[in-house]
């Protein structure tokens, strides 16, 4: 009996690339066991009725429909959660991640690797911004890290059984998928593939969604930022009680014999305004490390789903 195999793709208001992106699956998955899992972020145009009538018209297709926009993290998440594939693969819906590479993957699979990783070629259709934010994002990530990422891995890829059955202990809600998905390890295979031009529609990711998304992975995979705050105060400290010992010397106890006439009032309030600076900033990232544990310790659902078609497992 041929293995299925699970086909994921997030869509949001993607009216225009759901019928091409479900023809060329279809196409490139003809003769092995497959289905087809839709999940609809809270679109607002026709997307979810063009997915309901491919779904009525091929079984192999299944829908879930949140009540309302999660993100697609959570798209992918509930794709992978109800998936009942022996090999999971997720793929975007606006034709940039190319359908004809499934075979690859999954003959990748198939030799022993039990995830498959797309990385992006370089992408001459990319924005200066982004693929310079991109390359700097990774050599931060990949310093201060608790993980390394590859520079320009995607969330196109395959995931084996055993991986997704890992991948759904997990309960963060505030979560980057494939910073968990590298985190659990297992046997990788990495896939070069050039990103073709968006062909319909624009982007839902902005820059200013792109940034969120890279602070999450920060706060989510490295402690570093935490880290530094206490050498930092150590070195402040330090360099403080240093700066002070001298002031008493060459001043007070010497009598300024180099002749720096230091005031004691300028002094003070410039050190003052520069530990408030410095208190002020480290307060605001701790900030973001204490919303994520807040969202975590509220244990609300990752998402809410308003209605599924031919989905039969939870």
């Amino acid at each position: 009996m041929k293995k299925l195999i699970s086909i994921v793709v997030p869509v949001y208001n993607e009216q225009e690339n759901i019928q091409a992106v479900y023809t060329r699956i279809s196409a490139a998955m003809s003769g092995s066991t497959y289905e087809i899992l839709f999940v609809n972020d809270g679109s607002t145009d026709m997307t979810g009725g063009i997915i309901e009538d491919i779904v009525a018209q091929d079984k192999k297709v299944k829908y879930i429909e949140f009540s309302r926009n999660f993100s697609k993290e959570m798209a992918v998440t509930a794709g992978i959660q109800v998936s009942r594939g022996d090999a999971i693969v997720t793929l975007d819906a606006d034709l940039q991640h190319p359908p004809e590479l499934l075979p690859e993957f999954i003959a990748c699979w198939e030799q022993g690797a039990e995830m498959v990783i797309g990385v992006r070629d370089i992408d001459v259709h990319e924005s200066f911004v982004k693929r310079v934010g991109s390359r700097i994002f990774y050599k931060i990530i990949n310093v201060i890290g608790d993980i390394e990422f590859v520079p320009r891995s995607t969330d196109f890829r395959l995931i084996d059984r055993r991986v997704a059955d890992e991948f759904n202990k997990f309960t963060e809600r505030n979560r980057i998928t494939r910073g968990i998905l590298d985190w659990v390890g297992f046997k990788k295979k990495h896939v070069i593939f050039r990103v073709a031009e968006r062909s319909r529609g624009t982007s839902s990711y902005s820059n200013r969604k792109l940034f969120k998304l890279a602070l999450s992975a920060v706060i989510s995979h490295s402690t570093f930022p935490l880290r530094i705050i206490g050498y930092l105060g150590a070195f402040i400290t330090f360099f403080s009680a240093v700066l002070g010992l001298f002031i008493i010397v060459e001043d007070i106890l010497l009598g300024d014999p180099f002749g720096l006439n230091i005031s004691g009032t300028a002094m003070i309030a410039v050190l003052i305004l520069f530990l408030i600076g410095v208190v002020i900033m480290w307060l605001g990232l701790i900030a973001f490390y204490m919303l994520n544990i807040q969202r975590e310790v509220m244990n609300r659902p990752m998402y809410v789903i308003h209605h599924t078609r031919n989905v039969q497992k939870f």
